[in-house]
């Protein structure tokens, strides 16, 4: 049996999911998280197969899950099943490790298909997205995403990004970081220069438009 850990934050489509997915008798659901951290720790102590991974998770987004789960645990597998469309999401996710990229509009057999294949070793990504990388491949092997500002950004300063664009001030980010206030300061200070805002709202906004937290 394959052993899934299922990583969504929105308690609703992360029930609807274990119940699917228990409907296959190949399948076993070893355990659940809402958050990014909780993922990592769970791969660590389940030892899934499969970890079937949301993007857009409190905490530790999906993305910088992925990263450290391939770090840690190489020889998991990691299916994206997201709602993000854009190339921009499909690249940095492949470039983190992910094994397949799955939008949340397939059909519960598309699911079953594409853990089955990323378990056997294989990439799978849902036809439109599979579309989008060939047509980078075609234009020359770059992705659409290598440019990006969000790219440049270092662990940490997306850490504060998140932080300020959650409501925290700079004494909060200080203290849930264990870092200096001054230094707080700097990362916000480069992040404006990086992303060419002025104000805090031009964080947030970016932030949000990236998937780096919900509203």
């Amino acid at each position: 049996m394959l052993r899934i850990l299922i990583a969504e934050d929105h308690t609703l489509v992360r029930a609807g999911l274990v119940a699917l997915l228990r409907q296959n008798p190949e399948f076993e659901i070893v355990g659940e998280s809402d958050n990014g951290r909780d993922a990592i720790q769970a791969v660590g102590e389940l030892r899934p197969h499969v970890v079937v991974m949301d993007l857009t998770m409190p905490g530790m987004n999906g993305m910088e899950a992925i990263s450290d789960i391939k770090r840690r645990y190489p020889d998991t597998r990691v299916l994206v099943l997201t709602l993000h469309k854009t190339e921009e999401f499909v690249f940095a996710s492949l470039r983190a490790g992910a094994d397949g990229y799955l939008l949340k509009e397939a059909t519960h057999d598309e699911l079953c298909v594409a853990i089955r294949s990323v378990a056997n070793g294989k990439t799978y990504l849902s036809r439109s997205i599979e579309a989008k990388v060939a047509n980078a491949s075609q234009g020359g092997g770059k992705s659409p995403a290598v440019n990006s500002v969000l790219d440049t950004l270092t662990h940490r300063e997306r850490e504060v990004l998140k932080l300020v664009a959650e409501g925290c001030a700079n004494k909060e980010i200080a203290e849930y970081l264990f870092l200096s206030v001054k230094t707080v300061e700097k990362h916000r200070a480069k992040l404006m220069m990086k992303l060419g805002v002025q104000k805090v709202a031009g964080l947030t906004a970016y932030a949000i438009e990236k998937g780096l937290v919900v509203r």
